[in-house]
């Protein structure tokens, strides 16, 4: 595990409020990455035991050809020709977690798929940390869709993004997962909120680069998006939270009602992979100040021996234009609920008439709704579809 240093609590101090509105402690933070990692670590062993299993090869070959078969429609469908780029990631100067090479560019062959075992398989011990704030920035009842891109405020690398989840107990697919998706724009703005320092043009109701999607029979979703953009206090990253049991209601929205919070995760990303990127239009009009991996205080939670927050991926061209695919699989306690986890909560949710704010904010303060609770006034019924029933959402 990454060891828990002086400079690491330091840094959890200095970011204690990273996400505008979050309020956070330094040493209950320390006490939480001990708790995380005992319980990835048990993860991890589960997997191990059942990672041989007959139904898990099975699983694994599929999901080497479908990721296989994903970048070659992607390149077909966008007439890239050329093949995609080849270059190995620099290493000397990332933590032992960020060391592994996620980019598995270096062994692909459009062509004839040359080590598709090696380019496709997934880090199948990969297990993300059980619970990791999800910010003060999700909202529920967002758009089922896979293409969560719009026509505004979504400029930038396009990313295709596979997310995969496993039950560490069984090494099976977890089929019919809630998986909501959001990050920040490339110049490090959230829709569906209006917080101060980071406010979204249309406020509680714009809706670019979110999404859900229930997961399907081998655990899997797929989604259309940018690489993220920064802001102040963050590393790159990417939302993901995850409710097991929802189900498609009749008017198309998924319903998170009575479902458990299955994982409350972030992705982060490479350095060098990062600073490519922001090295375009519009990532480098962005003049917020930068904050790395090894600065972040979240991606401290997260790495670990036992789980890694990178994906893997590929160009799928000769350059960075031509967009990234990118995956992950996911090991969680199938049977895991982390509703009254206190870093889990609602900020906003989106019915029939708009967007609306529940006050929540991460570690206190907001309009006294707690963890994005149904706010007064609400219309009954309103939210029968958007939030889990729980008094603490």
């Amino acid at each position: 595990m990454v060891a828990f240093t002086n400079f690491a609590i330091a840094a959890l101090a200095g970011y204690a409020a990273a996400h505008p509105g979050e309020k956070h402690d330094a040493h209950k933070m320390k006490r939480e990455l001990v708790a995380r990692d005992n319980a990835a670590q048990l993860g991890a062993r589960s997997l191990a035991s059942c990672s041989n299993s007959a139904s898990s090869q099975a699983l694994k070959a599929r999901s080497i050809k479908r990721r296989a078969n994903a970048v070659k429609n992607i390149r077909q469908k966008r007439g890239i020709k050329a093949p995609a780029r080849k270059d190995k990631r620099t290493l000397e100067d990332l933590q032992k977690w960020e060391a592994v090479n996620h980019n598995m560019s270096g062994t692909y062959n459009y062509d004839m798929f040359t080590s598709i075992e090696e380019v496709f398989s997934g880090n199948t011990s990969c297990i993300l940390a059980p619970e990791i704030t999800n910010g003060p920035y999700y909202v529920v009842g967002e758009k089922m869709r896979s293409n969560v891109k719009e026509a505004l405020y979504c400029d930038g690398i396009d990313l295709f993004l596979e997310v995969q989840y496993i039950d560490t107990n069984t090494c099976e697919p977890i089929p019919a997962v809630a998986v909501d998706i959001w990050n920040c724009n490339a110049t490090g703005t959230y829709s569906g909120i209006a917080t101060e320092g980071n406010y979204a043009t249309g406020g509680y109701n714009s809706t670019y680069l979110r999404g859900i999607q229930l997961t399907d029979g081998d655990g899997v979703v797929s989604f259309e998006t940018i690489f993220p953009g920064h802001y102040g206090g963050r590393a790159v990253h990417t939302h993901l939270l995850s409710h097991n049991n929802a189900q498609v209601m009749p008017n198309g929205t998924i319903s998170v009602w009575n479902s458990p919070v299955s994982h409350i995760g972030q992705l982060f990303w490479p350095e060098d992979l990062r600073a490519e990127v922001e090295a375009t239009y519009p990532y480098n009009t962005n003049t917020v100040a930068l904050t790395t991996n090894d600065e972040d205080m979240w991606s401290i939670l997260s790495a670990d021996a036992s789980f890694d927050p990178i994906p893997q991926w590929v160009y799928l061209g000769d350059d960075i234009s031509d967009g990234l695919f990118a995956w992950i699989q996911i090991g969680i306690n199938g049977s895991a609920d982390y509703t009254e986890d206190e870093y889990y909560g609602v900020a906003a949710y989106l019915d029939a008439e708009g967007g609306h704010s529940t006050g929540y904010t991460i570690g206190g303060g907001g309009n006294g709704t707690g963890n994005g609770t149904t706010p007064s006034g609400t219309p009954s019924g309103s939210l029968s579809s958007a939030l889990p029933s729980s008094s603490s959402a």
